[in-house]
């Protein structure tokens, strides 16, 4: 019985091929190429044009594998709210775009469980801190003013 072999790969949500990088290291193990990029495109439609880290597990011996798809950044999350492609070189001075707070939210709680924050509102902090970071305001103001209307508890009800 030999061991399971992994390959980890970073694809574009929903448009794995054949190709590099996956296609010559799925080869030599013997699976279908093309059932696996297809299950790799199926759960990774959802995240459709960003960088989403992937790992394929095979069973040498029984050439049964099983796809794991991890989370993307939280920067390429908020560019796909915010609906740009980058991020500013300037922040602080230069801002891209701006989103809802519930888009915050959002982007809270698929990150909550790979956060070493325990509370939605500490994810959601954390995520503004990555939103200044790449210039994008929420509710059209700085995330540090959004900060302060958390501390206040002026968001209070988004979080239930």
């Amino acid at each position: 019985m030999s061991k399971n072999q992994s390959i980890e790969a970073l694809v574009t949500g929903g448009k794995a091929t054949s190709g590099p990088p996956l296609g010559p290291a799925l080869g030599p193990l013997g699976v279908n190429i093309i059932e696996v990029i297809n299950k790799i495109n199926e759960l990774t439609k959802d995240f459709e044009g960003m960088k989403i880290p992937i790992t394929v597990n095979v069973d040498p011996d029984s050439k049964k594998w099983n796809v794991v798809v991890g989370i993307p950044s939280t920067s390429a999350l908020i560019l796909k709210e915010a609906g740009v492609q980058k991020g500013t070189n300037n922040p602080n001075e230069k801002w891209v775009a701006s989103i809802d707070f519930a888009k915050v939210i959002k982007i809270s709680k698929i990150k909550i469980d790979s956060s070493y924050s325990l509370t939605l509102k500490k994810v959601a902090k954390e995520i503004l801190g990555t939103c200044l970071s790449v210039g994008v305001k929420v509710n059209d103001k700085t995330p540090k003013e959004i900060n302060k209307e958390i501390e206040n508890g002026a968001l209070n009800k988004q979080f239930n």
